[in-house]
């Protein structure tokens, strides 16, 4: 099975305090891996620095077999990105937002397919500022397919959705899967990761918890189902 992604004792430090500690973890292309953890336990850090956004303080990354800082626009190619940061340019509508960034790659999907799989077609010539915060998280999402990737990071990828929207989402991406699309994904919903996840990455304040598949960590923790299997690994029990 090809390898996609690779992190080797990812660390990474911000303002003297080390955000990410010795992350190691291999995801194979057409996985589904899922990195868990609280609140400021470094899952978007980990993101931005197998990305290469952040520079590692020690460790490294390989992307595609590719080291993302040093071959930054070929990795750009081949991967889509949905941040919980993103913001938009003022007075843009949906369809030259896409445009634009379609521009930008030499094989880019059909952005009216992606609007129409999303249940967006409709705001195709809406400004999007005008957009609910459902709608451009949604939105997000088409924006990190347009480059029609290899590898797809997804960080809180629901988030702002009622429940009828998220298991909407939920179901394409399903059907993305079988594509062999790899993706790696953030997210505080344990149902979402029970759907979507191949594989699961636990963190606390940086440090790897627990690793495997879900059926693993359900039969390690004696749980029914993800949501206490997850407060089991990362709640009181484990802070001695």
């Amino acid at each position: 099975m090809s390898i996609a992604i690779v992190a080797d004792h990812l660390t990474k430090e911000i303002g003297g305090k080390r955000i990410v500690n010795q992350l190691s973890f291999t995801i194979n292309k057409g996985e589904v891996f899922g990195l868990l953890g609280p609140n400021g336990a470094g899952k978007t850090t980990t993101i931005e620095t197998l990305l290469g956004i952040k520079r590692p303080d020690q460790g490294s990354a390989r992307i595609l077999g590719l080291n993302p800082r040093k071959r930054r626009r070929e990795v750009f190619e081949k991967v889509g990105v949905q941040l919980q940061s993103s913001s938009y340019q003022n007075n843009i509508r949906v369809n030259e937002l896409c445009r634009e960034l379609a521009s930008l790659y030499q094989q880019p999907r059909d952005y009216r397919e992606l609007l129409r799989l999303f249940k967006l077609e409709r705001f195709e010539k809406q400004y999007v500022e005008k957009l609910s915060g459902g709608e451009k998280q949604k939105l997000s999402i088409v924006l990190a397919l347009i480059p029609n990737p290899e590898i797809i990071f997804l960080d809180e990828l629901t988030t702002g959705l009622d429940t009828e929207a998220r298991r909407n989402v939920w179901q394409t991406l399903l059907k993305l899967k079988k594509t062999n699309l790899t993706m790696f994904l953030t997210t505080h919903f344990m149902e979402e990761a029970e759907v979507l996840c191949d594989r699961i990455y636990i963190i606390k304040n940086g440090n790897v918890v627990v690793e495997g598949t879900i059926p693993e960590l359900l039969s390690e923790s004696s749980q029914s189902n993800l949501e206490d299997a997850y407060l089991w690994y990362v709640g009181e029990e484990n802070d001695a």
